[in-house]
């Protein structure tokens, strides 16, 4: 998910992604991806303006059951990013306080600061639609098992599992 962030005291960040999740408790192969989005504020002693990658792991169902049932994430967000890399230090959840849910980031601009920030991770309709052709439930989307790979997303599922199985993408 790429995210981009922007703050003087107050400030915004919006980003899009996917998420995929393996089949069969995480045994089988990887299912097709449904487009997210998030969008946020915050506020605190902040200023800057940065561009973030995030790789978010789900370790577990209760992971997943948190992550398609919230709307909203809480934290206490402590970052600095300088130049072409940097990195967020977050503490992290959702709104009740379980997630289960790892991240991490590379980030570039110039951002420092502390905020306290709200945030909403949710389906991205028009994306999935774009793709899917219709709408989709995010739940059969990310956890039946044998439902179809759009030919658009056949791509990036099968550089996750290339990546996943110890290869190169494109081998």
């Amino acid at each position: 998910m790429r995210v981009r962030a922007a703050a003087i005291g107050i400030g915004g960040r919006f980003g899009y992604g996917a998420a995929v999740c393996r089949t069969d408790n995480g045994e089988g192969p990887w299912g097709p991806p449904l487009m997210i989005s998030l969008k946020g504020g915050s506020v605190g002693f902040q200023i800057g303006g940065q561009s973030s990658d995030f790789v978010l792991l789900v370790m577990n169902q209760k992971g997943v059951d948190n992550l398609l049932k919230s709307k909203f994430t809480l934290g206490a967000d402590a970052s600095i990013a300088a130049g072409p890399i940097g990195r967020n230090v977050e503490a992290g959840t959702d709104l009740r306080m379980r997630a289960e849910i790892l991240s991490y980031s590379r980030s570039r601009g110039i951002f420092a600061g502390i905020s306290l920030e709200g945030a909403s991770l949710r389906q991205d309709t028009k994306a999935n639609e774009a793709i899917y052709g219709t709408g989709v439930d995010p739940r059969t989307t990310l956890l039946k098992a044998g439902q179809p790979i759009p030919s658009e997303a056949k791509g990036l599922v099968d550089a996750i599992e290339q990546l996943t199985s110890g290869g190169e993408p494109g081998q």
